[in-house]
């Protein structure tokens, strides 16, 4: 639908700041009555996306081998090889159906959210979303926290640094906001270049590890007869390692934002938004490649840790805690070597919040401002940086900067996610009548709600905080629907031919339509409402009027387009049909389109509304119909300034 009115020219500094609007939710057509989006970008190979989210997923290697050490002992190993099997044959399968299954980059979210529909829906959508935002808004944290301690513990630097904390890891996440303002292809070129001198190194520590192992052969002597003496068999082993594997579940943070920045991977050339076959296959190749790297990485290096470190030396105050693999680095390689590694670990715990960064902008402007719970620059990149940034302080000021403190938080986020991602598609497959894939997927949906549970009992403090995340998120939203109650929030109107030809024929005269809201849509009640419209507003016999007729679908949605149908009932009574979330909004769309494919200004006329004016609005607000007459009005008030130019609301 077109708008006439005229606005002034935007600053340099907005243009800037709204530059490729919807870019982040690209492929989803014309979002917004005020703004198409700009062309797509056209993505990038899926080995650079793999790089976006493997700034998080791998490196989790910086702390993963100390985490498995001070909850598993000398059986760490063993439970890094159960969290090797939940991914591989539990994580993986699902996320690769995920893909398939929401190809744009909503993930599981999106899967759930066609199971509900109306109000409940959107709050589950709500619910989902705040656990999101705890896993990466977390992720942004704690990442930038871990970075900051590698960085205050160094031994040349302790002195200089030790309460410096705080205003450290303040800095990284300011840098981090910082290089997506200025633009996401150089999030992933930065992405791209810490993964692999990352993982390089990596690759040097572990082969010097398992070279000592190796010649020093006394070594996994002595750890299979600790095993042994401590847990007796090898059942009692796995046992334990199936205990104490749900405090491994930080090894599974890859997958979310995986899916999530999938819209940025480039497919084939021949691919559509409703067929990328192409981008679906590459960012499968892209979990696959993620979770074989990491599940070799995590086997290799939980078994040189363990065996190689002291125990004492993983526990607070040791030289390997929360730093194994860079105590090996610099027990083996020497001091240049490990600083070489201390700086690469620390780059890229602060970068980790790159892949969440992106997830968050990926998912909250596809489903915010679609349901009018956040303004329309929600969906422009650089505007939510800053506001996901100045969270991100937030929750660092809060928790001061503390690693253990967010952990919970971040293992909740994380494994909820994974555990509605199992549900999601459980559910798919079943519809699919994928009997194998639907009892499959319903095992590993059981394993990860276990994990999930369990998790939350030994640390209840990550529900507490996404309780908040999720509570300040439907507050917020609930408060921008309010304040966005007046827009117009129709995104096109479109007349089949009938309604065109009824258009026409009125453009010659005084073009006058009666808000009806059908009941038994027979004669009498169209002779009767004429007969009341014409004494209530004393319009003389010869004047003719076409009824505009709007059926409420589902008034919990907030932007759709318009679809009018004309019909001639009972041999006489031209009658548009509509249907729309929002009776007032539905008819000043129709008003203003009229106007400005006419060139004449249209006059609509209502009845008042019976009832007391608030319990109307309540009922407009969350149902889409109430005092239609006066909110008719000012929807078209808030569309169109000039009052010369707007179309008349009359109400007797």
């Amino acid at each position: 639908m077109a708008t006439t009115t005229e606005h002034p020219p935007p600053s340099r500094l907005r243009a800037w700041m709204l530059e490729g609007l919807s870019d982040m939710g690209k492929g989803q057509g014309h979002t917004g009555p005020h703004a198409a989006p700009e062309p797509p970008d056209k993505g990038q190979p899926w080995y650079r996306v793999m790089c976006l989210t493997g700034v998080d997923y791998f490196s989790t290697l910086g702390y993963q081998p100390g985490i498995a050490a001070l909850a598993a002992g000398l059986l760490s190993p063993i439970a890094t090889i159960v969290l090797v099997i939940v991914t591989l044959a539990g994580a993986l399968p699902v996320y690769r159906r995920v893909a398939q299954e929401s190809p744009h980059g909503e993930g599981s979210i999106a899967m759930l959210e066609r199971l509900l529909s109306f109000w409940q829906g959107k709050l589950f959508v709500l619910t989902l979303l705040g656990f999101a935002a705890t896993d990466f808004l977390i992720t942004i944290t704690l990442s930038a926290a871990d970075a900051s301690t590698h960085l205050v513990e160094n031994p040349h630097l302790t002195g200089a640094l030790h309460d410096k904390q705080m205003l450290i890891t303040l800095l990284l996440v300011a840098l981090l906001g910082a290089v997506f303002l200025k633009g996401f292809l150089e999030a992933i070129g930065v992405a791209v270049a810490l993964v692999g001198t990352y993982l390089a190194l990596n690759v040097v520590v572990v082969i010097v590890g398992l070279w000592h192992v190796v010649t020093a052969g006394h070594v996994v002597t002595d750890w299979s007869h600790a095993l042994t003496t401590e847990h007796g068999n090898v059942f009692a082993m796995v046992g334990v390692a199936l205990l104490v594997f749900p405090k491994l579940a930080l090894g599974l943070s890859g997958f979310e934002t995986g899916v999530a920045v999938m819209p940025h991977v480039r497919g084939d050339a021949g691919d559509s938004e409703e067929n990328p076959a192409g981008r679906i296959r590459d960012t499968r190749k892209l979990l696959t490649t993620a979770a074989l790297i990491m599940s070799g990485f995590l086997i290799a290096t939980s078994f040189i840790t363990t065996l190689l470190i002291p125990e004492d030396e993983f526990k607070s105050g040791g030289d390997a805690n929360g730093r194994a693999l860079a105590y090996l680095a610099h027990d083996y390689l020497g001091g240049a070597f490990g600083t070489v590694y201390d700086i690469s670990t620390i780059a890229i715990l602060w970068f980790a919040g790159a892949s969440a960064m992106a997830g968050l902008l990926n998912l909250m402007p596809r489903y915010l401002p679609r349901y009018g719970m956040a303004p329309h620059w929600a969906r422009a990149v650089r505007p939510m940086v800053i506001v996901f940034t100045l969270v991100a302080f937030l929750v660092t000021w809060i928790f001061d900067a503390d690693v253990d403190a967010q952990g919970g938080a971040y293992a909740t986020g994380v494994l909820v996610l994974i555990s509605s991602a199992a549900i999601a598609v459980t559910i798919a497959a079943r519809k699919a009548g994928e009997r194998g894939w639907t009892v499959g997927f319903a095992v590993i949906s059981a394993v990860f709600l276990y994990t999930t549970v369990v998790n939350v009992i030994e640390r209840p403090d990550g529900v507490k905080i996404g309780a908040c995340f999720i509570a300040g998120i439907i507050l917020i939203s609930l408060l921008s629907r309010l304040l966005r109650a007046f827009e117009l929030r129709v995104t096109g109107v479109t007349l089949d031919p009938m309604a065109e030809r009824f258009v026409r024929d009125m453009a010659s005269r005084k073009i006058r339509f009666i808000a009806n809201e059908p009941d038994r849509r027979d004669k009498a009640e169209y002779r009767d409402k004429i007969e009341q419209i014409r004494a209530d507003n004393d319009i003389p016999d010869h004047e003719d009027f076409v009824f505009a007729e709007v059926t409420v679908t589902d008034p919990s949605e907030f932007e759709a387009g318009l679809t009018v149908r004309g019909e001639v009932l009972h041999n006489r009574y031209r009658v548009l049909t509509l249907e729309s979330s929002s009776i007032p909004n539905a008819l000043a769309a129709l008003l203003l389109h009229v106007r400005d494919t006419t060139g004449c200004t249209p006059h609509i006329y209502f009845e008042w509304t019976e009832g007391n004016p608030f319990a109307n609005f309540l009922r407009f607000f969350l149902f889409g119909q109430g005092e239609v007459a006066p909110v008719t009005r000012e929807v078209l008030r808030e569309a169109e300034p000039d009052r010369a130019r707007r179309p008349r609301v009359h109400t007797g």
